[in-house]
């Protein structure tokens, strides 16, 4: 696949070219894109600007025409953008096929945001007045995008910034900006005018700076150190910040757990989606009457997958989706046996019909809560098992890191799932499931630093998205 930038109603080139590789297959080159150079991005944010009131103008039925089309044009093309996001990013094809539906479902939640009630009547303390609360388009905004969800991630952020009424320049991430390409196909196919969507792409820092200086809002994916920089840089302007960052994810599992259920619902959140989720379970924290058992179950679950090319039919679990990535998985592993840990399952690179990065799921026993392996995130197939007491502990050593976005219990006491659901510090709980898995309906992120500013999806993104504007109306006058 051959693409192109797509700023001002117009595919443009880029002073450079880059190539992407299937990591399914590093002999495959995926496609050749085109990077723009800081001029370029700079035209992209002025167009964006240019086009941005009369998109805030633009009839509200229309627009919300516009935006379901771009829903079904994508579940239409699913299986052609999921078939691309599997070369690209290594995600197995169903997986892939299940983003881009998820990433339809998103525009279609977003159109209906477009008509739904947005503002708020008050009678007022002063006789003679009524007070009225109105949101406003909050303008040009900046969407920088992570490439372990190419297609959901630019959608989900896109979607909703268009229905409030605001115009859109998307970064995607170089190492998958082909479904990225293909949005902004459909975005011009169904009609969005001109400069109301831009597409770059470029270095991360100089265009993210631009970007950054020059929006009057920034909605960011990524890890927290990257995070605290596009913070800072911010600041300097006070440009309105959206950031859903790293995770280190908890679940703990409790002796009255169903074991089942725990190994199923831990196995998932670890390993599926080759661990390259933010919400993912990297820590696995289990009291002692059931650890034994848990850990042998998830040992072998670990050693029965069957990893291979994203496209093979019977591939459970796809490659790492980059060759830093996975450099840094497996030299994550090392450090945690350094550490002290027991690598009791996978952690080491794999061999497949073709050259690529496939790596077996790893389980680290005899873990401590305060080892690195527990305190950083991986962002790969790695979790490890904390052992304790009891619920007690088991909540402390749950908080007990940085990052807070996502945790949950495995139990089937509803007082001992209401308990930690109350004292867990994160985001998100989920009561026997997995700590991945997210609906789009309602709001997506973590307390800092695994998240900054208002929520990402469902109705919270009015918060981001727009300005409130509170009139004052003395009737009486009129």
């Amino acid at each position: 696949m051959k693409g192109q930038n797509y700023i001002d109603g117009r595919w443009v080139d880029g002073a450079a070219s880059f190539e992407t590789m299937n990591p399914s297959d590093l002999d495959e080159v995926v496609g050749t894109y085109s990077k723009v150079g800081e001029e370029q991005v700079r035209e992209a944010m002025a167009a964006a600007r240019r086009a941005q009131p009369g998109w805030a103008a633009f009839n509200m039925q229309a627009r919300a025409d516009m935006l379901r089309k771009v829903g079904d044009l994508l579940i239409e093309r699913s299986r052609d953008i999921g078939t691309l996001l599997a070369r690209e990013e290594g995600k197995t094809l169903p997986e892939a096929i299940g983003e881009t539906i998820r990433a339809a479902q998103c525009f279609h939640y977003s159109a209906a945001d477009v008509v739904r009630a947005q503002g708020e009547w008050y009678n007022s303390m002063r006789d003679g007045f009524n007070v009225l609360v109105t949101r406003e388009p909050v303008g040009v905004v900046a969407a920088i995008t992570p490439w372990n969800f190419p297609i959901a991630l630019p959608s989900w952020k896109v979607a909703a910034a268009l229905a409030y009424g605001n115009s859109v320049v998307l970064k995607p991430s170089s190492y998958v900006p082909g479904a990225a390409v293909m949005l902004a196909q459909i975005l011009e196919e169904v009609g969005v005018p001109a400069g109301v969507f831009n597409l770059v792409m470029g270095e991360g820092r100089a265009a993210g700076n631009i970007m950054i200086d020059e929006a009057d809002a920034l909605t960011f994916t990524g890890g927290t150190a990257t995070g605290r920089v596009v913070l800072n840089r911010a600041a300097e302007t006070m440009t309105k910040c959206q950031l859903e960052l790293g995770g280190k994810n908890a679940l703990v599992v409790l002796d009255d757990a169903d074991l089942d259920l725990a190994v199923e619902i831990a196995s998932n959140g670890a390993w599926i989606q080759t661990g390259q989720r933010c919400t993912g379970t990297e820590r696995l924290i289990v009291t002692k009457g059931i650890h034994d058992a848990f850990v042998e179950r998830m040992a072998k679950v670990a050693g029965s997958y069957k990893i291979g090319h994203a496209l093979d039919a019977d591939t459970q679990i796809g490659p790492v989706a980059n060759v830093q990535q996975f450099n840094e998985n497996l030299q994550f592993v090392k450090d945690a046996q350094g550490e002290g840990a027991e690598l009791a399952a996978g952690g080491v690179a794999l061999e497949g019909r073709t050259r690529g990065l496939f790596m077996a799921p790893a389980l680290l026993v005899n873990t401590k809560t305060e080892w690195r392996c527990n305190q950083h995130e991986s962002f790969g197939p790695i979790a490890s098992v904390v052992k304790v007491e009891d619920l007690d502990e088991a909540i402390h050593a749950a908080n007990d890191c940085d990052y807070k976005l996502s945790s949950g219990i495995a139990t089937t006491s509803l007082k001992n799932a209401e308990r930690f659901r109350k004292a867990s510090q994160a985001g998100m709980v989920m009561v026997n499931a997995p700590t991945a898995g997210l609906e789009y309906h309602v709001p997506l992120g973590g307390r800092s630093p695994s998240g900054y500013g208002p929520r990402e999806t469902g109705a919270s993104t009015a918060e981001f998205f727009t300005e409130t504007k509170t009139s004052y109306i003395n009737h009486g006058a009129l």
